[in-house]
This record gives C-alpha cells, sequence and structure tokens, in this order.
C-alpha cells in the first residue's frame, strides 16, 4: 500500500477515518484495519508517520505496562521499541512485580520507519496526505458522515477517530515569540478546532514543552556520570530486555548509554534571571502544564532550596548527533537557554541545534465520552490522545488502539469493548479520563491502579491477548506463541501444587523469598537425598524443555510470581469479585437525579451533569462519598421493583 495525494474534487468513502498519525491515530487505524474496517489514515505528510515529537524514549514507571497491554492486542509501539531502542532498561527492577516499568530509548528515525513499515503492511489501509479541515455531520448534527480535507475533498466515513496531538490551535513559545504550530515546522490546526464548536464539547487550553536539542561532539561526556543500559557492560540484568510477547530474541540496534549531569546554582541564577522574559511567568502561556513533569525554569521556582536537578542526556539515534537533555524542557529566549545550559557541567561548550519551547493547545473535556472513546455529544465520532487531555506517546497509544477497536466494531454492528480498572491499565486511564476529566495533562502512574499486583506488565497478555483474538485482532503467529505460553505456564503450576517431600509442596517452596524457580531442583538435590530423583522426576522444569526459545523465561517468571505472590492476589481476586456486580449496574440514562430521595444538591448536580454509565463510574466521580452510592443502590432497586 502506498499514501495518496488526493487531489480536489475527488471523493472517496472508507468505514473507519482516521485523523492523526502520530502514536494514537497509528494504534487506532492499525487496530481499525486488522478488524476488517476499510480504513483511511490521513495525515499531513507520510514521512512524519509515527514521528516522535519530543523524547524518543517509550516505556517507564506506568507507561510501560500500557506499551505492554497495547502490544498484547498485536499493536505497533512494542514492536517498533524493539526494533528501533538503542537503551533498554527495566526501572524498579529490585521492587516488587506490579511497579517494575520497561523502558526504551529509541532511535527516531528507526522508530519511524518501524511504524511505517507496520502501517504499509495493512490490507484494509489507505494512507492520504492531507489536511482535514472539518468534521461532516448529518443534517440534524447526531452523527459523523465524514472529514472534509483543507482542498474541498469529502472522505465519507461511519466513524471518525480524531488523534490531533497538540495541532488544536497549537502555539510555540520560546521567550517572547509566539508561533503558531502544532509543532515546530508544522502548521496548526485552526479549521478543524472551529469545526466542533458549537456542538456542547467542552474547550480546555493545556501546554507542553520540549528541551533544547545539543550537539553530542560538543559535550564533555568525561564529565558526566555514564548510564548503562541492562545487558550492557556496567548494567543490569544479563540480557538486553523487549518490550513485545513476540520479541525475545530479536536483533535490536546497536547498544549505547546514556549520561547523566545535574544544573547547579550558577544555572539558577541565570534562570532566575530571564524570568521577566519567560511566557510562564509574564502570563503569556494560559494552558496548565504538567505537574509532576515541569519545566526547568518552573522546578527552579518552585523548588527554590534545591541547589540541583538531575540531567539525563540520551541519544536520539545511531545516525545522529543530536543529544536529548531529558530535565530541562523550557520555554525561556534563546540566549537565556545558551546561557544556562554552558552553566551545566560537561556542557560548557554545548552546541544547541533547536531551542526548547512550550506549546499550548486545544483539548476537549474527556468526561464527554463514553468509555468506548465515541463522544457522547455525535455518534461515530472518536477522540484519542492529547485531544483528550493526556501527554505521552504511551497514553496516546493506548487511547488509539481502544478507539480503532471500538471505531471498527461500530461499522460491524457489534458492542462497544469498554475495559474495566480490573482488566487492564487500559481501563483504569480510560476511566479516569471520563470520570474525572483532565484539569492537567494526564500521565499514567502505577499508583492510579488499585489491582495493580494482578494488572502486571509481564501478565498482560494472560490478561488481554484471549480478548484480542476473540474480536479479531491477533493472527495464528502471536495466537500460537500465546497458547504455548498460556497452556505451559498452567501446567507447571500444577506441577509445582503436585510435586512435595514432607508434606511441603513445591508450590509452597516457591513461595518462600530465598527460593527462586530455578534454585527447586538444586534445593531438591541438596536437601531431599535418595528422594531427590523422583523429586526431581516431577520437576515442573521438564514441562520448559520442549518449548519455544522465547518462552522458558517468561513462563518462569508467572510461576515465580504466582507463587510468592499468590495471598495477595486471591485477597484482589476476592475484593474484584465483591465489586463487580455493583460496578458494572448500569444507570438510566433517563434518570432524574434531582428526583432521587436523599442525595445532596451537591452529589444530584454532579451527577446530572456528568451522568455516569455505571454505578462503579459514579462512585468515582469527585465528591460522590459512599453514602452517596448507596442511596443509587436502593433508588435504582426500587425502580425496577
Amino acid at each position: 500500500m502506498k499514501p495518496e495525494n488526493q487531489s480536489a474534487g475527488q471523493s472517496d468513502s472508507f468505514d473507519v477515518v482516521v485523523v492523526g498519525g502520530g502514536h494514537a491515530g497509528t494504534e487506532a487505524a492499525a487496530a481499525a484495519a486488522r478488524l476488517g474496517a476499510r480504513t483511511a489514515l490521513i495525515t499531513l505528510d507520510f514521512a512524519s508517520i509515527g514521528a516522535m515529537s519530543c523524547n524518543p524514549a517509550i516505556g517507564g514507571l506506568g507507561k510501560g505496562h500500557l506499551v505492554r497491554e497495547i502490544d498484547a492486542f498485536d499493536g505497533l509501539m512494542a514492536r517498533a521499541a524493539d526494533a528501533a531502542g538503542i537503551q533498554f532498561r527495566v526501572l524498579n527492577r529490585s521492587k516488587g512485580p506490579a511497579v517494575r516499568g520497561p523502558r526504551a530509548q529509541a532511535d527516531r528515525t528507526l522508530y519511524k520507519k518501524a511504524i511505517q513499515s507496520f502501517l504499509l503492511d495493512e490490507e484494509n489501509l489507505t494512507i492520504i496526505e492531507g489536511m482535514a479541515n472539518k468534521i461532516i455531520f448529518s443534517k440534524e448534527k447526531s452523527h459523523v458522515t465524514g472529514i472534509e480535507l483543507a482542498n474541498g475533498k469529502i472522505i465519507g466515513a461511519d466513524s471518525v477517530v480524531l488523534t490531533t496531538g497538540t495541532f488544536l490551535n497549537g502555539l510555540i513559545h520560546i521567550g517572547k515569540t509566539r508561533i503558531p504550530a502544532g509543532r515546530i515546522g508544522e502548521a496548526p490546526a485552526i479549521a478543524l478546532s472551529e469545526s466542533l464548536s458549537g456542538l456542547g464539547f467542552t474547550l480546555g487550553r493545556l501546554k507542553t514543552g520540549t528541551p533544547p536539542r545539543l550537539d553530542g561532539r560538543s559535550i564533555d561526556f568525561s564529565k558526566c556520570t555514564v548510564q548503562p543500559g541492562d545487558g550492557m557492560p556496567g548494567g543490569e540484568g544479563d540480557s538486553v530486555p523487549v518490550f513485545s510477547f513476540m520479541g525475545a530474541g530479536i536483533a535490536h540496534p546497536q547498544q549505547v548509554p546514556c549520561w547523566i549531569t545535574h544544573t547547579n546554582e550558577r544555572t539558577h541564577e541565570i534562570i532566575r534571571s530571564g524570568f521577566d522574559r519567560s511566557p510562564m511567568f509574564t502570563g503569556k502561556i494560559e494552558g496548565v502544564g504538567p505537574r509532576y513533569c515541569p519545566s526547568v525554569e518552573d522546578k527552579i521556582n518552585r523548588f527554590a532550596d534545591k541547589d540541583s536537578h538531575q540531567i539525563f542526556l540520551e541519544p536520539e539515534g545511531l545516525t545522529t548527533h543530536e543529544v536529548y537533555p531529558n530535565g530541562i524542557s523550557t520555554s525561556l529566549p534563546y540566549d537565556v537557554q545558551v546561557e544556562f545550559v554552558r552553566s551545566i557541567r560537561g556542557l560548557e561548550n554545548a552546541h544547541i541545534t533547536r531551542p526548547g519551547y512550550a506549546i499550548e493547545y486545544d483539548y476537549f473535556d474527556p468526561r464527554d465520552l463514553q468509555g468506548s472513546l465515541e463522544t457522547k455529544v455525535i455518534e461515530g465520532l472518536f477522540f484519542a490522545g492529547q485531544i483528550n487531555g493526556t501527554t505521552g506517546y504511551e497514553e496516546a497509544g493506548a487511547q488509539g488502539i481502544v478507539a480503532g477497536i471500538n471505531a471498527a466494531r461500530r461499522v460491524r454492528g457489534e458492542a462497544p469493548w469498554v475495559p474495566s480498572r480490573a482488566e487492564a491499565y487500559l481501563g483504569v486511564l480510560i476511566d479516569d479520563l471520563i470520570t474525572r476529566g483532565a484539569s492537567e495533562p494526564y500521565r499514567m502512574f502505577t499508583s492510579r491502579a488499585e489491582h495493580r499486583l494482578l494488572l502486571r506488565e509481564d501478565n498482560a497478555d494472560l490478561r488481554l491477548t484471549e480478548t484480542g483474538r476473540q474480536m479479531g485482532l491477533i493472527d495464528e503467529e502471536r495466537w500460537s506463541l500465546f497458547c504455548r505460553k498460556r497452556d505451559a505456564t498452567e501446567a507447571d503450576l500444577a506441577r509445582l501444587h503436585k510435586a512435595r517431600w514432607r508434606g511441603t509442596t513445591a508450590f509452597d517452596l516457591l513461595r518462600r523469598p530465598e527460593v527462586s524457580y530455578d534454585d527447586l531442583s538444586r534445593l531438591a538435590v541438596e536437601s531431599l537425598g535418595d528422594m531427590a530423583q523422583e523429586f526431581i522426576a516431577h520437576n515442573p522444569m521438564s514441562a520448559l524443555a520442549a518449548l519455544d526459545d522465547r518462552l522458558p523465561e517468561a513462563v518462569r517468571l508467572q510461576l515465580e510470581v504466582r507463587a510468592k505472590y499468590s495471598g495477595y492476589i486471591e485477597r484482589q481476586q476476592d475484593e474484584i469479585e465483591r465489586q463487580r456486580k455493583h460496578e458494572s449496574l448500569p444507570l438510566p440514562t433517563d434518570l432524574d437525579y434531582h428526583s432521587v430521595v436523599g442525595l445532596s444538591n451537591e452529589v444530584r448536580q454532579r451527577l446530572s451533569e456528568q451522568r455516569p454509565d455505571t454505578l462503579g463510574q459514579a462512585s468515582r466521580l469527585p465528591g460522590i462519598t459512599p453514602a452517596a452510592v448507596s442511596v443509587l443502590l436502593i433508588h435504582l432497586k426500587r425502580r425496577s421493583a
């Protein structure tokens, strides 16, 4: 499949049209196409599809969980990270499995190349280069009918997925300079934002930013602390990790280190001297920025007692000298950027190849969405990514794959798939957005998931791939590998419970903190004496011998986690079962909350404004107390009697 350039006067029709070629758009388009929907992806430039406009890194704490869940549905992000990753690390490796997070520093060129290659392999996908100018609606504006491009071409569609990133009324700030742009060098989507006004959507303004890029040849890395990746000399782990469940044994690109340096008091003095020309402090920026990832001037202002902040010097690729200084995002004037960068150890002679900047953009309140990511206002219109108030490639990709799935399912007349909070981080992300909204750019953390011991990154496939297969997303190769892993895990778990000595099962041995899966045979020989041979004959390791080379380590991990955390896992599963009955209890769309006796006026107003779909969603709205939930439950029982 090749990208198309459409001329005015032409007209096409598709089942699903996706607007935007970023991380949300590519996942949405690929998922819809895999489900058999005739899909079009509209992008300004084919060459920019899959661009990593900020740091070329994938994953991290919480974010890595989302990437693994995308991969469990045969999404693109994890496979692209494996193909492009030039440094891999498992964060929180020394902590429990629920809070570990894989992260890959990627070559941004290789990453784009991988994403574009995956899309070109999709049979049902057409890529159209052009600017989406407006959404086309039915006469009564109740449902979407297509997209109009800037050249006047109409593209019909039964479902439309908007993944516009920072392009809706995007405005870049560098000191007092303001540049209308979706990202540096690319025009914003102003007309598209205007076409959605007046339809009942709640519009907001957010801000994000990026640091200046540096020429690595001008950096003195000998003054910095080296940070090797996992599997590299001096790094943790025996091998380089992989993201995709399909990728164990993959030939990664060349692996390279990152480096660490720090700001100092002189750096802080220079930054403070530029506050009078900073758009953050002169009122030029109206949008709210991410609290957990502030700009360097915001950090200096908020944490005035700190005399140093850490900076990660991360290479942007194998064929470029550009380095991403993670930790000094800024919108200060260019001359101030040059001065404060050169005050940092190792960067005394650093050359800035591109200045840092802040960007403001429009977003729509995600509380106007259903759990499928279809808007409540317009049927067939889906939003995914930063348009919903989130930040980050991983959050965007996660929303994109859910929106793409449901856009295709709508065309096929099938019920939407809405992940639950107990099922996936995808469910936590979407439920947080549609119930609580986004007053600042939303980022995923493991702390947001109340059932995180069950929602580990290592078992994302065991939680979701079977669902993906039922929906039609999973091909034979992935399904076969998944089945072998699932069946081997269950078979060896049964053997662990069966093999015993002196009244102790192998499973109970494995529950002990000091015992690993690989220790079982050794412990048997050392501890059982003459009984060792009988024990070894039942050793569950035998089930791994004939497995695909990609599987034994993954199976061992599942068995160790299930054994060592069995009590906690059982308690969480019991809690989920208790909650499930009321969690999914639907709230009638015509329910008059003002008539519900026992609710406070504040609760009535909140429920009337938000119109939650289920009792579970209602319980998580700000200001909704357990007592209010009980009153609602009683009202629903009386109503159905």
